[in-house]
């Protein structure tokens, strides 16, 4: 698969939060790790805010991705979305290290005076809309499709900010009981 520079530049973004965090993410630093120009940077993402929109939208996508495959396996969303990521697992530690560093992120954004105007915070919208939608599809109460979106974003937050998980025994009564018609 070929690399487009568009790619690169999210992958030098990747690359600066994880390693060295949201001190070092300048436009210049990233095109520097990418390989490209401050203005070959600028061609494809206008400012900072679009360019962690941008990783936002990629985070998106790779999720979309992930939950693809979790359907092709024959989970359903409602599975998927209630899975519990765990730090010991590679990829799992490496996706919340990443949305770890997204929170940083999006917390020094300079803050827009208008919702509309943020694109960071559109992007997140978007991306969180989308996954609202497949559960939404799959469950007809609207309500019970509420209380699953928000169990699920509860657990992956007590993931993000390093608590320990509830009691598995129990979590899986949880979702046990939420999978029920």
């Amino acid at each position: 698969m070929t690399t487009t520079t568009r790619d690169r530049i999210l992958d030098a973004l990747e690359s600066l939060l994880l390693d060295k965090g949201m001190s070092q993410v300048t436009l210049e630093n990233v095109a520097a790790a990418a390989g490209v120009s401050k203005g070959g940077l600028l061609y494809h993402f206008k400012s900072k805010d679009a360019l962690l929109a941008g990783l936002v939208r990629r985070l998106g996508e790779r999720t979309t991705e992930q939950l693809d495959t979790a359907a092709a396996q024959g989970k359903s969303v409602t599975e998927w979305y209630l899975q519990t990521p765990s730090a010991d697992n590679d990829t799992d530690a490496l996706e919340l290290a990443l949305y770890r560093s997204m929170v940083a992120a999006m917390r020094t954004v300079d803050a827009a005076h208008d919702e509309r105007d943020d694109e960071v915070q559109r992007a997140l919208i978007e991306v969180l809309d989308s996954w609202s939608t497949g559960l939404d599809n799959e469950i007809e109460d609207p309500v019970r499709a509420d209380i699953v979106r928000l169990v699920g974003d509860g657990v992956y937050l007590r993931a993000l900010l390093g608590l320990p998980p509830i009691d598995p025994a129990r979590y899986r009564a949880v979702v046990t009981r939420l999978l029920q018609p």
